[in-house]
């Protein structure tokens, strides 16, 4: 019976329960080095991301015969100019408008509040199931207009506290991206020293594996996000909606959150167009509905191919999951953490067959 599968399976659920069952009741041990690995954590991803980005411009300055070290600082120099250049270009025009809408905030809540006394002076000619409903819906907005502003306040303060201590951090990411640069070769042999024969092969693979699925995901997800950015931009703009630039903008970061990102790209950019002019919503809508097929039928395919070839309803299910643990940052690390167990659990599976394949062999 100890050689069923189920049966290690089960004890090996219970063993990994037991353990979360013993880090939890000794955590406080753990305080200091929870500390450690949220200060370093921001840093550390972006640095990440950018050594993804950069790695190809590295290995083709390196194929050229450049030294390494004028390899890293001619890329240092690409991402600061970069960088520079993006905020010199969008900078003015994102703080221009996003003033504007500052100012046009109060006309825009008179315009709500307009609605709301147009549909209560509507609601005697509905039947009298209608407007109880319309009442009771109306009643609760209202109800709860000062508990959403109050916590509007509160995410926002919060928002920018964690903003301004993060610039403070960023400090840091160009320090793991110069080592990661310089010393990422040497990350697989290092882990993989720690084992022998086929151990140490499969250990290589496995790394090896990971490597290409976080670099597809990463490098794929970026250029598919700007790509949509580009493409509501130019949408908008053309059908003269207000602050394009900075609901593009919105877009494009929210598109690196699988699945949900385009809905949430699209609610402000409606709410705005609803404020502009009624019938300019559905132009929206059409534009985000154009750009999210153009995005998943030819953009996406072609880009990131099958790196994690994950079925849409566990994308739905992993970033609820991961929502609910961990917030905003499980959200936007949920699926690429997601394709790091699957590649690993997949190349225990492959292996774990090998070796009942050659046992059976051998028994034959």
């Amino acid at each position: 019976m100890t050689h069923k599968l189920w049966f290690q399976t089960g004890i090996g659920i219970l063993l990994a329960m037991l353990i979360i069952f013993m880090f939890q009741q000794i955590q406080e041990v753990f305080n200091p080095f929870v500390i450690i690995a949220r200060t370093i954590f921001l840093p550390l991803l972006i640095g990440g991301v950018l050594f993804y980005l950069t790695r190809p411009l590295l290995h083709f300055l390196e194929s050229k015969k450049l030294p390494r070290w004028a390899s890293i600082t001619f890329v240092l120099t690409v991402v600061i100019f970069t960088f520079w250049l993006i905020y010199a270009m969008i900078a003015p025009v994102i703080g221009e408008q996003s003033a504007s809408l500052a100012k046009s905030t109060p006309e825009m809540i008179n315009d709500g509040e307009k609605w709301v006394d147009y549909l209560l002076s509507q609601r005697d000619d509905l039947p009298p199931q209608a407007q109880d409903s319309v009442e009771k819906a109306i009643s609760n907005v209202t109800n709860n207009v000062n508990d959403w502003a109050a916590g509007f306040g509160s995410w926002l303060l919060t928002f920018l506290q964690n903003f301004i201590q993060g610039l403070f951090l960023l400090v840091l990411a160009p320090f793991f991206l110069v080592y990661m640069l310089k010393d990422h070769e040497k990350f697989a042999p290092f882990l993989a020293g720690f084992f022998h024969g086929e151990r140490r092969t499969w250990v290589r693979k496995t790394l090896h594996d990971l490597d290409v699925t976080l670099r597809s995901y990463i490098q794929g997800q970026l250029l598919v996000s700007f790509l949509v950015g580009v493409m509501l931009l130019i949408g908008y703009l053309i059908i003269g909606l207000d602050y394009a630039l900075l609901l593009a903008l919105f877009g494009m970061f929210t598109n690196v959150i699988p699945f949900l990102g385009p809905y949430l790209a699209v609610v402000p950019a409606l709410i705005i167009a609803l404020m502009q002019e009624p019938q300019m919503a559905l132009y929206v809508a059409i534009i985000m509905l154009v750009a999210q097929q153009i995005e998943s039928n030819f953009i996406s395919p072609n880009v990131m191919g099958k790196a994690l070839d994950i079925h849409p309803l566990t994308v739905i299910t992993v970033i609820l999951a991961a929502g609910n643990i961990a917030g905003i940052w499980g959200i936007i690390l949920a699926i690429p953490f997601y394709g790091v167990v699957k590649t690993i659990l997949s190349n225990l599976y492959k292996k774990r067959t090998e070796i009942r394949e050659a046992a059976g062999k051998e028994i034959d």
